[in-house]
């Protein structure tokens, strides 16, 4: 097979929220450490070991990349981005040392291990690169008439209910793409978000992306990321209070923006027992990303109210496999009592009458000492610990799943 050329031509071709988690990790944690694993939760079509040899050459090209003077420019423009961390960003690249690839029979091993500053930055990278090289394989002209005509399919119904139903709802229909990890191609995500941005200017508000917000001239979309508070479980602060510090310490990096906090790292009861009138007034809304999405936003709007907060001063984001039908749903039964937003992932940039590939890259160890996400979906849990897991629940009371 000819060698590829780079799948990843810019440091920018990744999510916000890395930059914005790595911003309060230099800042606040410069010498966390950490340890990241891969799994892929379904069945590939072929052997994801197949990929060894192209993820390693397309890794090397990787870390050879560097922020250009446009693109730090451009991450200045940006208010929460501070001056300091785009001069640190200046001398960035990413050190091949701290990412190893290895075959495990069919399986694809990829562990990363190194300063948190560096090992955090690797993942959408590596999922993108994986993802293309993968499809690559099942690419043709067919598959690429299908998923244009999907993607036509979803313009189409987000236009009608733009002609006929926004008028009627309280708050506005805001979808953002979030579909870097789980691209088809870069190619096709930028085609994806070219053509929604074109078609739904008062219903696309912007791209997880970072390259292509920049590049079309559209709002960078995300805060935080599951890691972020993971981290925290071994950053030096008791176990039980491990949400409330790094929601502390989201404060007061930013200050008052990127006010939108992921709900799910020990599931969306614990959550809201830390989530009290003191973060709830200082954050924007919540987002979620696992479990029955009505019933956490249920009790989302139950709990601001037991606050005594308007919930319609809040903005839920929804952001969990959603599909266009799933979040017009979710709209219309939410948006007469609170903001809502979605962000959808795969549904845009991978919906090619192929099956996507479920693959994470996760952060299982911080400092030494494991650390876990007990998710509202049993199948996204990932610890690398099973006696820190079951610690983990007794202390925040959450049930083992059956």
């Amino acid at each position: 097979m000819p060698k590829l050329p780079p799948l990843i031509h810019s440091l920018l071709d990744t999510d916000l929220y890395k930059f914005t988690m790595l911003q309060a990790i230099l800042h606040q944690f410069p010498a966390a450490y950490g340890q990241y694993a891969f799994r892929c939760r379904n069945q590939p079509d072929y052997p994801l070991s197949q990929l060894y040899q192209e993820v390693e050459a397309q890794l090397d090209w990787l870390c050879q990349l560097q922020f250009t003077q446009p693109e730090l420019a451009y991450l200045r423009s940006l208010r929460f981005i501070k001056s300091d961390f785009v001069d640190y960003l200046e001398l960035f690249h990413l050190q091949r040392r701290f990412i190893r690839v290895e075959c495990d029979g069919d399986a694809l091993n990829i562990h990363i291990e190194g300063p948190l500053v560096q090992a955090m930055f690797f993942e959408i990278f590596v999922l993108a690169i994986v993802n293309e090289l993968y499809f690559r394989r099942l690419d043709t002209p067919q598959v690429r008439e299908e998923g244009q005509r999907r993607l036509d399919e979803k313009i189409a119904t987000l236009l009608r209910f733009e002609a006929e139903e926004s008028a009627q709802q309280r708050f506005p229909l805001l979808i953002s793409d979030f579909g870097t990890r789980r691209r088809f191609s870069r190619e096709w995500q930028q085609q994806v978000v070219e053509q929604l941005n074109a078609a739904l200017p008062k219903v696309f508000r912007g791209t997880s992306n970072v390259w292509l917000a920049w590049k079309l001239g559209i709002t960078p979309i995300g805060t935080m990321a599951h890691e972020f508070f993971q981290a925290f479980q071994a950053l030096g602060v008791r176990l039980r209070d491990f949400q409330n510090a790094a929601l502390e310490a989201w404060v007061q990096e930013y200050r008052g923006d990127l006010g939108i906090a992921l709900t799910d790292v020990v599931c969306m009861d614990a959550f809201l027992a830390d989530f009290d009138l003191y973060f709830a007034k200082l954050f924007d809304g919540l987002r979620h990303d696992s479990g029955d999405p009505t019933e956490w936003a249920d009790k989302a709007i139950a709990h601001y109210r037991k606050l005594r907060i308007d919930p319609a001063t809040k903005m839920l984001t929804f952001s969990d496999g959603l599909s266009v039908d799933k979040a017009l749903e979710l709209h219309r039964r939410y948006s007469p009592h609170i903001q809502v937003s979605f962000g959808i992932g795969t549904h845009f940039t991978n919906d090619m009458g192929l099956e996507p590939l479920q693959i994470v890259l996760k952060l299982v160890s911080c400092n030494g000492q494991p650390v876990a996400k007990l998710s509202d979906s049993p199948g996204k849990t990932m610890c690398s610990d099973q006696t820190f897991l079951a610690y983990l629940r007794q202390v925040f009371k959450v049930a083992q799943p059956d």
